[in-house]
């Protein structure tokens, strides 16, 4: 469904990412992780064509993306800091966005009940809180029912019945065949919404497997311990 081939970026010096070969299909949730600096958040911006490296080239559906941005429109995008204008009420944000979107025939509005969001549509973004606009984020990402969903640090800012309400959420739209991509510090989050688990070191996918066999592979249960484990036993063959 999307694919990555032979993606290279730099900026400036620094080479971000080196030689990505990936290939994500409908029904995964991917958890891509790594330490700072690994290449995270320009593999995804380079997803949704923020991004624009200088070797290799994005393929959604088989074709590739460069030069043609309707794929967006199958891409729901969830950032960890929702930037907005500050004196737009969040009624107003949702109805621009519809209006933009005037040829999505379903939407879906779930999170937008589950959050109580019709009661602050007369706030305006200045004054919320920052896990309101998480909140709000979260609606607008799920907003357009995309088969392509794009999570960076989904739950951070929550308070813990909010975070378990996108969980949840999450879990349900997996059933639906769809494609997550997730991005989180939180491995507890992580072990319960991943199938497959990508990490990256220094624009470097280090592995890309699924979380049972990552599991089955290190004896561990906890994601962050069999990640723990895989990182010492490589540090012990280089050695």
């Amino acid at each position: 469904m999307l694919q990555v081939q032979q993606m290279d970026k730099t900026f400036g010096k620094l080479k971000v990412l080196r030689n990505i070969n990936i290939q994500f299909d409908r029904g995964q949730a991917v958890a891509i992780i790594g330490p700072n600096g690994s290449g995270k958040t320009t593999l995804i911006k380079s997803i949704l064509g923020m991004v624009v490296p200088e070797q290799g080239s994005i393929l959604f559906q088989g074709k590739s993306i460069s030069g043609d941005a309707s794929y967006r429109h199958h891409i729901g995008y969830m950032p960890q800091i929702g930037r907005y204008p500050d004196n737009m009420q969040v009624g107003q944000l949702f109805e621009m966005l519809r209006d933009l979107r005037k040829d999505q025939a379903k939407l879906d509005e779930e999170l937008i009940e589950a959050y109580q969001l019709p009661a602050i549509y007369h706030k305006t973004m200045r004054t919320l809180s920052g896990g309101t606009r998480q909140k709000v984020s979260a609606a607008l990402a799920f907003l357009f029912n995309a088969p392509v969903m794009i999570l960076d640090e989904p739950t951070a800012g929550l308070d813990p019945l909010s975070a378990e309400i996108l969980k949840d959420k999450v879990q349900r739209e997996k059933q639906r065949n769809k494609l997550f991509l997730i991005t989180s510090h939180i491995m507890s989050d992580l072990e319960e919404l991943a199938t497959d688990v990508m990490y990256l070191v220094e624009g470097r996918i280090l592995f890309f497997k699924s979380l049972e066999a990552l599991q089955a592979e290190t004896g561990e249960e906890r994601l962050g311990k069999a990640i723990a484990r895989i990182m010492a036993q490589g540090q012990q063959a280089g050695s």
